[in-house]
């Protein structure tokens, strides 16, 4: 009797679950989503390649110190790097005593207490430090920008779709929205008036809303000068500053990828050993 009811029972929420099911997809057969700005001139990333793409891929050292550099002068003033500490930038390429210079050197200085008093203060930082956030907390992190949040950004590239690729379009992506068209030909003013960019915000069709807070990071070429006399364009330094922040994401991206293909060969190997053992130990068996 008991299964009996547990069997009716299962069979009554299965029939609710498809009687919902069922309805939900009669109701967008019949009354279909409206379509909206986001979803009709949101642009997809540009087609953009690095040196670390693809299995075999490596990092450009020199590439990653121009992108510290573009990260140092320009994104630095508003975005933090909590999970980098100066020390990792011996990956990169730099002695010990240029790190040691770099930290000495970066604008922000390491929260700290003076001994003496117990006031809060600050001191150069030095390789075992973490890159100090441009700001003291959050609340002033949106006082200083319309309210808004800058994200940090070491892990920025493993949390949007495309990673590299979305950061160096969103960098280039700044457009003008007064006749702004899309691929297909669409005026977005002309098809949405209601989207025009409210005051304060700034309109680029590669962020998810279309509209950013962040005023355009890169605006002119040779906003840095780079040390390897490489001409500092604005592709060029979003490219360079994307491809360090995958390194700052995914800094032993070349490790894995060596592992992977170990593991691979060893597979690879195994896979002949076992395969003429089965044969040597079968062979005088009649199958």
């Amino acid at each position: 009797m008991v299964r009996l009811v547990a069997f009716l029972v299962g069979v009554f929420f299965s029939g609710m679950l498809l009687l919902g099911l069922g309805d939900t997809v009669i109701t967008a057969i019949k009354e279909p989503a409206v379509p909206t700005a986001e979803h009709d001139f949101y642009e997809k990333p540009l087609a953009v390649s690095f040196a670390h793409d693809g299995p075999l891929g490596k990092f450009d050292r020199g590439q990653l110190q121009r992108g510290l550099k573009v990260y140092s002068e320009v994104c630095a003033a508003c975005h933090g790097l909590s999970l980098v500490s100066f020390r990792n930038f011996a990956d990169l390429g730099y002695s010990e005593d240029e790190v040691k210079a770099i930290a000495k050197g970066w604008k922000t200085e390491v929260p700290t207490i003076n001994p003496e008093t117990g006031e809060p203060a600050t001191r150069p930082a030095i390789p075992a430090d973490r890159i100090p956030s441009p700001f003291a907390n959050e609340v002033a992190a949106r006082a200083a920008n319309n309210n808004a949040l800058p994200p940090d950004l070491s892990l920025i590239t493993k949390a949007r779709a495309d990673g590299p690729a979305y950061v160096y379009s969103l960098l280039l992506g700044y457009r003008e929205q007064v006749g702004y068209k899309n691929a297909e030909g669409k005026e977005l003013l002309k098809e949405f008036p209601e989207a025009a960019t409210p005051p304060g915000l700034n309109f680029n069709p590669w962020f998810a809303t279309l509209n950013i807070a962040m005023a355009q990071p890169i605006s002119a070429d040779d906003q840095v000068t780079y040390d390897d006399g490489t001409k500092a364009t604005q592709e060029q330094m979003a490219k360079d500053v994307s491809a360090f922040l995958t390194w700052t994401a995914e800094p032993k991206l070349e490790n894995r990828k060596s592992a992977g293909w170990a593991a691979l060969g060893f597979l690879i190997i195994f896979t002949g050993l076992a395969w003429m053992s089965y044969k040597t130990i079968w062979a005088g068996k009649k199958h």
